[in-house]
């Protein structure tokens, strides 16, 4: 790109984990702001008024392909699914990086996360390795849960607390139909959430038709990061789809499945599930999908 602004950043917005372009989650990635403050990232990232802005650095681990810082507008986190995948893209889409062995190593608040790359150009597809899950604990006995919750029936798996690079209540309804429905108390989600210090409820369900093209519905819910609700949510994603191994190993769901999410905030995303089996029992879970270019230019200024 020819910039006038030699000093000029370069800043790319993606819309994340939709087959079409407009349908996902949208990020706004900087690239060259190694002499910005904390500060001064996050000051961009609330400017922006995206979920997520991510910042793309050179790595410290000679194993990573690059280094990602990423930031609500409130506040700096460790990882989370949508700002990885579109993060890669972005990296990727302007050369930064070049894959080795069909994959990349991210480095972030989370550690080393291997990334898989499928493709290329427009029918590129990428998936993060979420990090190891586990679950704190379960059922209907937390008072602040059965709040949010109400007289909502649910699924088959009880309620729970999982911890996996983030904390999420995950909650599994008991039918589509009622879960794009809901229309949740989002004070009553984020008193949840500050008492578990988690990022707040993950609830899904099994599709009513897999002839549809997806198997499981997602809506996510982190008003711990001051968000309503998430259009598409990886790091969900994620712990779903480890919370599903754990307890249904030899599920219909539990190699994976596509995800279905954002419809209910006017978005269509689509996300890709996949679970590996480990030699000591645990699933490895994989979650991406596409990813498009929306904007490619020039960030001229800080913002004060």
């Amino acid at each position: 790109m020819n910039d006038p602004n030699p000093t000029a950043l370069r800043y790319l917005q993606i819309d994340v984990f939709a087959e079409r372009a407009g349908g996902g989650n949208p990020l706004g990635v900087v690239f060259g702001a190694e002499a910005w403050s904390d500060a001064d990232m996050q000051r961009f990232a609330a400017w922006t008024n995206l979920v997520e802005t991510t910042f793309v650095l050179a790595p410290t681990d000679a194993r990573a392909s690059y280094r990602l810082r990423i930031f609500t507008p409130n506040n700096e986190i460790p990882f989370a699914g949508h700002p990885t995948i579109g993060s890669a893209h972005a990296a990727l889409e302007i050369g930064r990086v070049v894959p080795r062995d069909d994959g990349l190593v991210q480095e972030c608040g989370a550690g080393l996360l291997p990334i898989r790359v499928e493709g290329e150009g427009v029918s590129r597809r990428l998936y993060v390795q979420a990090p190891a899950a586990r679950v704190l604990r379960s059922g209907t006995d937390d008072a602040l849960l059965r709040v949010v919750l109400g007289e909502t029936r649910l699924g088959v798996l009880p309620p729970a607390f999982v911890e996996g690079g983030r904390r999420w209540w995950v909650a599994e309804f008991a039918d589509e139909a009622s879960l794009r429905a809901w229309q949740p108390d989002h004070a009553a989600i984020l008193a949840l959430a500050r008492a578990g210090d988690s990022l707040g409820l993950c609830a899904f369900a099994r599709a009513a038709d897999a002839k549809n093209g997806y198997q499981v519905v997602v809506r996510a819910f982190p008003a711990g990061v001051g968000i309503v609700e998430d259009p598409a949510s990886g790091a969900a994603n994620g712990l779903i789809a480890a919370y599903i191994a754990q307890r249904e190993p030899l599920g219909a769901l539990a190699r994976g499945y596509r995800v279905s999410q954002g419809r209910e905030m006017g978005h269509d995303a689509t996300i890709d599930v996949r679970i590996d089996a480990h030699a000591d029992g645990d699933a490895i879970v994989w979650v991406g999908g596409r990813s498009h270019t929306i904007i490619d230019g020039a960030l001229r200024t800080r913002v004060a």
